[in-house]
């Protein structure tokens, strides 16, 4: 090669980074393609085990035997083990071939189709968590977590003024991302805490806090400053929703809700309002989250105001402290957990 010919276009390095996303989409399209037909396989195998078994009463040790068979002619084939054979008849038994091909489960990896039916019983809550993994990117550990925390059960539950406050086809939208309560656990908190050091903590794991939150929300700031003639005033936690183009304020309370925390949230919101929210935005959202509530306190409260307003609750114990207490240690549970291994292995 001579010196003249290692000199490269000018354009080279865009046209470079062009081709190289296309081979990025490239593969993951074959990925994706790849997957949804081995989703349908699975969906075809489990059908014929449940066809076989009305006609000719297959049982376990026919699917053990179908499993051998089928991993000595195709032995570079994983997946096709007894359990998940059996697996793959429960896939067929939940789902009809045509919600397979054309609803979201059909464009799940199989780890998660197994999440599904693991840990969830109904057709409608196995569709919810499966039309969510897809449109954000759930990995197998965040949906079992969003299940674990029955996100389906408290999303959109919040009581709220959106429905007045904001133009219809915003409201439901709205509405969606408050959830009630919002599960905190991830904190590792218990007991009394202080709403400054709940703050800290939803800080200190901003990456789960924001999962919490739902898709689409964006951390601003903590304790935001504003200045009115003269007086100080500082919003707990302020995000932006990169889709619903708006500012969400969040003031956290730790005991129950009082009335007047709607009128200081709305003073909140509507200083945003002024002072952050450019013509592009859209109506900022406010959402107060406290330790307890009742429901039709926060109505009469939410009732009269202009801004738009959720009241929620949040939880982070999984278990009360008494129950927590006669748990064993991690140590202790480690130490079992070796024994039965040493066990199973003698």
């Amino acid at each position: 090669m001579t010196p003249s010919d290692a000199i490269l276009p000018y354009e080279y390095g865009a046209t470079l980074e062009i081709l190289k996303d296309r081979v990025r989409q490239a593969r993951v399209a074959v990925h994706r393609t790849v997957n949804t037909q081995l989703i349908q396989l699975y969906w075809h195998l489990g059908h014929e085990i449940l066809v076989q078994r009305e006609l000719q009463g297959w049982g376990t040790g026919v699917i053990r035997q179908l499993a051998d068979d089928l991993r000595a002619e195709f032995p570079d084939m994983t997946g096709l083990s007894r359990s998940n054979l059996q697996y793959m008849r429960t896939f067929a038994a939940a789902w009809d071939e045509e919600s397979v091909v054309q609803q979201a489960v059909g464009q799940l990896p199989w780890g998660h189709v197994i999440t599904l039916l693991d840990k969830l019983d109904d057709r409608a809550s196995r569709d919810w968590y499966a039309m969510a993994a897809v449109e954000y990117g759930w990995s197998r550990n965040v949906l079992a977590n969003m299940i674990m925390n029955k996100s389906m059960e408290r999303t959109g539950t919040a009581p709220s003024n959106f429905n007045r406050s904001l133009p219809s086809a915003d409201s439901e939208l709205v509405q969606q991302t408050a959830k009630d309560p919002y599960a905190f656990e991830f904190l590792g908190l218990s007991g009394e805490v202080a709403e400054r050091d709940l703050e800290q903590a939803l800080m200190d794991r901003i990456v789960d806090t924001l999962r919490e939150l739902g898709p689409g929300f964006a951390f601003v700031g903590r304790q935001v400053h504003f200045e009115v003639e003269g007086d100080d005033f500082y919003v707990d936690l302020l995000f932006f929703h990169v889709e619903q183009l708006r500012y969400f304020v969040i003031e956290l309370k730790t005991g129950k809700f009082q009335p007047e925390y709607a009128g200081k949230l709305n003073f909140y919101v509507a200083l945003v309002d002024d002072k952050l929210r450019r013509t592009t935005h859209n109506d900022t959202v406010g959402i107060l989250i406290c330790g307890s509530k009742n429901d039709h306190t926060v109505r009469y409260a939410l009732g009269r105001s202009d801004s738009p307003m959720a009241v929620s609750t949040y939880t982070y114990e999984s278990l009360p402290p008494a129950e927590q207490r006669a748990l064993p240690a991690a140590d202790e549970l480690t130490a079992a957990f070796d024994q039965i291994g040493s066990g199973i292995g003698n």
